[in-house]
């Protein structure tokens, strides 16, 4: 017998308006038939369209675990409205009658069995000695793909020095549009990491000028200036060195190929070890930006390994034109657990990603491991996170977590304080557009002292002294978020 919740349907819709509207249409009573197996295994029904023929949806719940979901709508959204109208109609408790399981049903039943099974004899074949030969990599092409991007670099380079020598100050609105336009020529070469760190400084740029008081900002355009620089440069470096030596492996190790613009596979990084087993992930923090540089909304989650104390961050991409047709992550309040974590090259914070995880509820000795995980000492936090953003090309806002005997007013700030007393101010460093300082004062008294706090570090240019924004606090029972 299947168990259908609204919340349950509410996780699987792609977004806030594929809710609404099936909803609506289980509300409105859309669903002039609906039916389900005698088992209970299936349900299905037909849905008022705007043609003459009614939708036919079902949800095949034959494996719990992977329900399959069909419908005879032109829709590309998956699942689409109608089938999480039929779900809310199931959850909100309309009648559906028992019925025969359609024959189209039962055929695309049979038809998995076998492919399974199919799957399942494969599986136990016996290996030969000799392992499969692994796939060899096309030299000539990847010498010419290196070629065009070395070829792209010196257009990039081109057009940072038509940006530098008209002047930050100077650069008018049709200036920028000019540069933006002949940076789309970048695509044609292989880098669009490049080409959307450039894209991001003009925007910068750009948000600058429409400003009173541009000086403000205009640091840490230069700043980012210098760092794409050391971008083009180090990228330079680096494509010429395999270029002379197409042999030389792949760098697995930094950032360096992403920021390029490579598009890591989950085979690749399995290939070259990228991959753990037994992780235990609870989300620490949650939240969802639009990059306007990358042309896409982003979901970024924060996470804590339970086993290792690691903090990684998951961070899935929906381009601006598909955003619809894309299901939107959300906060994750269970322990997640992944049959394979699959690692991103990274520093501090790497990028992770799971296909497929069991879940679980929280205990309690799950948060003593969280809060145990924290660093106690902070100046040995500092260092750890000085040494990464030394590097021009790091990530200059990683997350720690970090143990605090105290949370106290200082100076008409707040700051948390260990063990011995070392104190760090918090300040919305990271994101400044998400304020999560000023909901310190609204904390229970409970929490002021000795609990663990995840914080996003910063560098403060005008004290050139580093910053942390609270993002979340963990307590003996409980992780209260303040980015979600």
């Amino acid at each position: 017998m299947i168990s259908i919740t609204e919340a349950y349907v509410d996780s699987l819709a792609i977004n806030a308006s594929a809710m609404k509207n099936g909803r609506d249409l289980a509300k409105k009573k859309s669903f002039p038939m609906l039916g389900k197996s005698a088992d209970e295994s299936l349900i299905f029904g037909e849905c008022k369209g705007s043609g003459k023929e009614p939708y036919r949806c079902s949800v095949d719940f034959v494996k719990p675990e992977e329900p399959v979901f069909r419908c005879s709508c032109p829709s590309r959204q998956f699942p689409c409205k109608h089938i999480l109208g039929l779900m809310y109609a199931y959850a909100l408790g309309s009648s559906f009658v028992t019925a025969d399981i359609p024959a189209d049903i039962v055929g695309k039943r049979e038809k998995a069995e076998k492919r399974e099974e199919k799957r399942e004899e494969k599986k136990n074949e016996p290996q030969g000695e000799v392992s499969p030969k692994k796939k060899k990599t096309n030299q000539a092409a990847l010498l010419k793909k290196i070629a065009a991007q070395l070829e792209g670099i010196s257009l990039l380079e081109k057009l940072i020095h038509q940006l530098t020598q008209a002047g930050l100050g100077s650069l008018d609105k049709k200036t920028l549009k000019t540069l933006e336009d002949q940076s789309k020529q970048l695509g044609n070469y292989y880098i669009p990491g490049l080409q959307i760190a450039f894209r991001g400084l003009l925007l910068e740029i750009g948000s600058a000028n429409d400003l009173k008081d541009k000086e403000s900002i205009y640091s840490a355009i230069v700043e980012n200036l210098g760092t794409l620089h050391t971008l083009v440069k180090k990228s330079r470096d680096y494509l010429s060195a395999r270029l002379d030596n197409p042999d030389s492996p792949i760098d697995i190790e930094t950032t360096l190929e992403e920021r390029i613009g490579h598009a890591w596979q989950l085979a690749e990084l399995k290939e070259h070890g990228r991959v753990r087993s037994g992780a235990e992930l609870v989300q620490l923090a949650f939240l969802s930006y639009t990059d306007h540089a990358r042309g896409e909304f982003v979901d970024e989650g924060y996470w804590v390994d339970l086993n290792s104390g690691r903090i990684d961050i998951t961070r899935s991409y929906r381009p601006f034109r598909a955003a619809k047709h894309m299901r939107e992550e959300d906060s994750v309040y269970q322990v997640v657990m992944p049959q394979e974590l699959f690692m991103y090259p990274g520093e501090i914070n790497a990028r992770v990603r799971y296909e497929e995880a069991a879940l679980r509820d929280a205990v309690t000795g799950d948060y003593v491991k969280i809060r145990d995980a924290a660093h106690r000492i902070f100046p040995d936090a500092i260092k750890q996170v000085k040494n990464q953003i030394k590097n021009p090309l790091s990530e200059k806002h990683p997350a720690l977590l970090l143990s605090y005997a105290e949370i106290r007013r200082m100076d008409n700030e707040f700051v948390i304080m260990d063990e011995q007393g070392k104190a760090i101010i918090l300040s919305d460093v990271a994101f400044p557009d998400r304020a999560t300082t000023p909901l310190i004062p609204l904390l229970n008294k409970e929490v002021v002292h000795h609990q663990a706090m995840l914080v996003i570090f910063g560098h403060d240019m005008e004290t050139n002294r580093l910053r942390v924004q609270p993002i979340s606090i963990v307590t003996s029972n409980e992780i209260i978020q303040l980015l979600y």
